[in-house]
């Protein structure tokens, strides 16, 4: 037995030995190409800034001892961006980006054209349950999803604590908002709800007659009393409310919380792919997830002791699955033109 156990141990040892030389082997590689490529393109939510990006740079560079320029495109609307990207490639130009950071649905419609490009992200030591479609992107941080509304302005009786209610005939002719985000509703179809019941609940928004937008316009619609509640904003905007002191806060006993999923990955036709799929790993790192952290507020609902696996802790969280990706890609570009967005 006991020899047994001893060769069991000596087998293990060498698989973990095999394991770290392959990873360190694949790490070696990228960094090989990032340093001959010396430049990344990177596309990300504009709650970055320049200053949040020049630091993600400066990091990734001391972390890999490479001198990379990283040219940061804030993004002001992720959904006509990807349909900009997706566009392009129908016709055979190459993309301006090499990496997007941009939800998980936004990654299932480039997953499902067959735009992105696939690495052996697990091999280079990235934790498996963040790799997704088919190895095509990376999960690294999570938003969180809720109806918002200005604290000053709404009374305690009046707000909403279950999404049905903002299908009261109060909120009806303006009071609303619906964000360009429709993927959003269609998490809560096939995660929750079955897309019977989120059809008619979207149906049952779009009579309510809301104003349309993007999130950051929703947002500003909020706080200037255009709008009374916003059927869902992100953590990013709740974030800046309380970076600036603004009274935009969440309907926080609401469930299902959406939890979309901040991921990255590199796009088919890339000019950089190396330094585009060592970029994807070094935002899983712990240096990536301060920055992200300080200017984008999300963290990991992944990784215990986080702020946003403190808030999803005991409550119903919807996190989209590749199995799930086809159907909200087709929910959302449906429930965008029963609102109105695509008419």
């Amino acid at each position: 037995m006991k020899q047994f156990f001893l060769a069991s141990l000596v087998v293990f040892l060498a698989f973990v030995g095999w394991a770290d030389r392959l990873m360190a082997a694949q790490l070696d590689d990228l960094i090989a190409g990032a340093k001959k490529e010396a430049v990344i393109n990177f596309y990300g939510p504009s709650t970055l800034t320049p200053e949040g990006a020049g630091l993600l740079e400066a990091a990734f560079d001391k972390k890999y001892g490479l001198n990379t320029k990283l040219t940061f495109h804030p993004s002001l609307n992720m959904t006509r961006d990807v349909g900009k990207f997706v566009g392009m490639a129908a016709s055979g130009v190459a993309p301006e980006w090499d990496t997007m950071v941009v939800t998980d649905a936004h990654y299932a419609t480039l997953w499902l054209r067959k735009l992105i490009e696939p690495y052996d992200y697990k091999s280079a030591g990235v934790d498996p349950q963040v790799i997704h479609y088919d190895s095509g992107s990376v999960t690294f941080a999570n938003q969180i999803v809720l109806p918002a509304y200005n604290k000053k302005t709404m009374p305690a009786k009046d707000v909403p604590t279950k999404w049905e209610d903002l299908l009261d005939p109060k909120w009806k002719g303006g009071k609303l908002g619906v964000s360009t985000a429709t993927h959003h509703l269609a998490r809560l179809a096939v995660g929750a709800w079955g897309e019977e019941k989120g059809t008619k609940f979207v149906k049952d928004i779009a009579a309510q007659k809301p104003v349309l937008g993007r999130l950051a316009e929703l947002y500003n619609r909020l706080l200037l009393g255009e709008i009374t509640l916003a059927v869902t904003l992100t953590d990013s905007n709740i974030n800046d409310a309380k970076k600036t002191g603004a009274p935009i806060v969440f309907a926080d006993t609401i469930q299902p919380v959406i939890a979309p999923a901040y991921q990255i990955g590199v796009l088919k036709g890339a000019q950089h792919p190396a330094t585009g799929h060592l970029m994807a790993i070094f935002l899983t790192s712990k240096e990536a997830q301060d920055i992200w952290q300080k200017y984008n507020g999300q963290t990991s609902a992944f990784v215990p002791g986080t702020p946003a696996y403190k808030f999803l802790k005991g409550k119903q969280a919807l996190f989209m699955n590749q199995k799930q990706a086809k159907e909200i890609d087709k929910l959302a570009r449906e429930y965008g033109k029963i609102l109105g967005f695509n008419r």
